[in-house]
């Protein structure tokens, strides 16, 4: 919101004395965070809000343990030596935690959105109850939050990303996950501790979200289309995810590019997985799935071995040919490749930028707004520990005052 806007509440009305309040709270927290560390004449300068109601404001998130405030050094000048205003590293932070196919994950970050504690453990998780692989996963995050306190962290909000389908409205509701053999799972049924309960979320939003806080590349709409062992996708459209009318968008994966091509585990046939999928891939360039696969790729790639290079390219014309159906159907402003993509994008990138130089006609498409993301593997994990960070941040009055 633009300073100077009329905050709306939620019923649509003029906003009251309180929503105008919090709505400051977002708007000064939000400038530290993003161009600390700053005076208190900054942030009145930055936000056209008045020095008084600033120095309230920033009082306010002192308390709430969002801001720090430091005396800077002399600068030599005549007078009293300046205070700077930072987010605050020891205080409130977002727990992430990440069920994949074939390992766990946890992460702590701080409001700056710096990653304080992770862990990742190698584990296959295929096939496995869903209840035995939630309970490993939250001893993983009561880990991690453990750590974090030793930091002087205290977690705010915990969320799981999972690669499946998780419906909209807060159901806590993993709807489908076929890569991990998961139908109609909720978390909550199974977590060992009610009060810490995550909120789960599909990895590839929380990928296309961590893109979008993280990187500076600047684009308000894109696609983030990222793979491990299926294929999944996000839009992110004039800086919002997109989620769908039910929270279903982004089954990139299961777009047929062949209509009577092979047949997938979802019931179609020749959807874009069994084409450029994680297993596609290694059965195509010959090679077996132990350890990790996306570096034995890498490798043998890397080498120059004729299969998986054979492989790679057909992968990246069956990627390309469906990244084109989302350019001209949505108009973003680039494609972004994530997870195991960004890994071997050396290799899958020419053969991407073909197809879309053939498929995309009816408007200019350059090649350099196809890019890999610089966040790799690390994004679905990380997504979901700024979540929480980001939403402080819009709201600051969900920190209790001390």
């Amino acid at each position: 919101m633009a300073v100077g806007e009329v905050f709306r509440s939620s019923e649509g009305g003029p906003a009251s004395q309180q929503d105008m309040r919090r709505q400051n709270l977002a708007v000064v927290l939000g400038t530290v965070a993003g161009q600390s560390p700053l005076s208190r004449a900054d942030v009145a300068g930055l936000t056209g809000l008045t020095r008084a109601a600033v120095s309230s404001l920033v009082d306010e998130l002192i308390g709430r343990g969002a801001l720090t405030e430091a005396e800077t050094a002399p600068s030599g000048r005549v007078g009293r030596p300046g205070r700077a205003l930072s987010v605050n590293d020891r205080g409130p932070a977002g727990l992430g935690l990440e069920v994949g196919v074939t390992h766990l994950g946890a992460c702590v970050v701080d409001l700056r959105g710096e990653p304080r504690v992770w862990r990742r453990v190698e584990r296959t998780n295929a096939g496995r109850p869903a209840g035995r692989v939630l309970a490993e996963v939250a001893a993983l995050g009561a880990e991690a939050e453990a750590e974090a306190a030793g930091l002087g962290l205290r977690v705010e909000g915990r969320v799981l990303a999972v690669p499946g389908v998780v419906p909209n409205a807060g159901q806590g509701l993993i709807e489908h996950a076929p890569n991990l053999g998961w139908h109609a799972v909720r978390p909550a049924d199974h977590w060992p501790e009610p009060d810490t309960v995550p909120v789960p979320e599909n990895e590839a939003n929380l990928g296309a979200l961590a893109e979008y806080w993280q990187a500076e590349h600047g684009a308000e709409t894109f696609v983030h289309v990222s793979a491990e062992a299926g294929i999944g996708a996000a839009m992110v459209v004039d800086g919002q995810l997109f989620r769908g009318a039910r929270g279903f968008a982004g089954e990139l994966g299961h777009i047929p590019i062949h209509p009577d091509g092979e047949p997938c585990p979802c019931g179609s046939r020749g959807c874009l997985e069994q084409y450029a999928g994680e297993a596609a891939v290694l059965r195509e360039a010959g090679l077996a799935g132990s350890g990790d696969p996306v570096a034995l790729l890498a490798e043998r790639a890397g080498a120059g071995d004729r299969a998986t290079l054979r492989a790679l390219e057909r992968a990246g014309r069956a990627l390309g040919f469906a990244l084109a159906s989302a350019v001209n159907l949505i108009d973003p402003d680039g494609l972004v490749l994530g997870g195991a993509y960004a890994e071997l994008a050396d290799w899958l990138l020419p053969a991407v930028r073909a197809e879309l130089a053939a498929r995309v006609t009816v408007r200019p498409w350059p090649p350099e707004a196809l890019r890999p993301s610089a966040l790799g593997r690390r994004g679905a994990l990380l997504g979901a520990a700024l979540l929480t960070a980001r939403q402080i941040i819009g709201d600051p009055t969900r920190l209790p005052l001390a």
